[in-house]
């Protein structure tokens, strides 16, 4: 962090700072940890900048992009040979824009979950186009007593294996579409960190779930796959996330994870015992006040991130060491008290340095991200947002 904070000293805040040389680091873990028995597919929406995403996708045992909406799909396509968009799309005016190209056609992979889907994409854009690609989504959650428990997130409503199939033959049998994929999301495994702090108890209870979770899916993910397979053939599986790569890349069936949280080791990562990426991408801000001589307060800093409100979404304070919010105010639109032994040396002007609780989500607050390696600021890049998109 002093290397950081000191190639960073000339900036005015607030500003964006990705360290390089963890981000490479981490991109080279994420396809490590599948062991060799898997390539990673580049989740964007945990990126969002154009350079970033290139970066990372290039390296060796990375394959594919998993876009977030339809219209970031086709942009990214423009470069990108192989773009799966990881969420159903009813935006009419992206759908008209992909069957009226070939090539975005050819690149881009539309999710499909539902028939109702199928119907959607007819009546925009007709049967007047180029076939268009569909991978079905396949609901990883753990459901119990007869699907009155739900554990994980509320995702596709294909669950079983008989259903997979059943959406599988509906889209083979109608015009104009292609099954290339099965896509499934363990979110209560991968996103859902096995080393929460606070009650024993509670992670207790979240690591038996997960392994009871993990065992229940690979048997029906293998099975849904295998009657999907009966119907055509497909071109890729995908499943897990950063959090679950190890696990989820040993399953046989599975030939891709979708994964990009850890590129940047945002603070919702800390808490895994399976691995532990490096802190790769902040925000700073300055010290505007010091309402006593125990006290700094820093101009903005609440970057919350999305998901059940919580502390848990904070910002994590990171630089200099030995800094906390005051529990009564948190992380604050636009300001930020921040306590603790370090606070009482910070003066006017110095910088405070925080991580977001979440990956991309970042990226949405700035315009640029300055590359920092070793002690040099050796590039500065443009967000999404600085190219003018907003997808989401």
């Amino acid at each position: 962090m002093t290397q950081l904070s000191r190639a960073t000293e000339h900036l005015e805040p607030p500003f964006a700072v990705v360290d390089l040389d963890a981000f490479d680091a981490n991109a080279a873990e994420l396809a490590r940890r599948t062991a060799g028995r898997a390539t990673v597919r580049l989740a964007s929406k945990s990126v969002r900048s154009r350079d970033l995403v290139r970066r990372a996708a290039g390296r060796p045992g990375y394959r594919g992009i998993l876009a977030f909406t339809l219209p970031e799909a086709l942009w990214l396509a423009e470069e990108h040979t192989d773009v799966v968009v990881g969420y159903p799309t009813t935006d009419r005016t992206a759908l008209r824009r992909l069957a009226a190209d070939e090539r975005a056609a050819a690149r881009v992979t539309l999710m499909i979950d539902s028939v109702g889907q199928l119907d959607f994409v007819d009546a925009v854009v007709g049967a007047s186009r180029p076939e268009l690609r569909v991978c079905v989504d396949l609901d990883a959650s753990l459901e119990l007593a007869g699907g009155r428990l739900h554990l994980g997130p509320y995702r596709s409503p294909v669950h079983s294996p008989p259903q997979a199939a059943a959406l599988a033959r509906a889209i083979t049998e109608r015009a104009g579409f292609r099954l290339v994929g099965v896509m499934s999301y363990e979110g209560q495994i991968a996103g859902l960190g096995d080393n929460q702090p606070g009650s024993p108890l509670r992670r207790a209870a979240i690591r038996a779930m997960q392994r009871f979770s993990a065992r229940e899916l690979a048997d029906r993910r293998a099975a849904a796959v295998t009657a999907v397979e009966a119907v055509a053939p497909l071109e890729f599986v995908n499943g897990g996330g950063t959090g679950s790569v190890e696990q989820t890349a040993a399953e046989d069936v599975v030939t891709e994870i979708g994964a990009g949280s850890g590129l940047y080791g945002p603070g919702l990562f800390d808490f895994y015992r399976r691995f532990k990426p490096r802190p790769a991408a902040y925000f700073v801000m300055s010290v505007v006040r010091r309402p006593n001589a125990v006290a700094a307060t820093v101009l903005g800093g609440g970057w919350i991130a999305s998901g059940p409100p919580g502390r848990d979404r904070q910002p994590t304070l990171s630089w200099p060491r030995g800094l906390r919010m005051n529990p009564r105010e948190g992380a604050g639109e636009v300001q930020t008290p921040v306590l603790g032994a370090a606070a009482r040396g910070l003066r006017l002007g110095d910088h405070v340095w925080f991580r977001h609780a979440k990956a991309g989500e970042l990226c949405e607050r700035v315009n640029t991200l300055h590359l920092v390696s070793g002690a040099d600021v050796v590039d500065q890049v443009t967000t999404y947002r600085g190219e003018g998109h907003a997808f989401l």
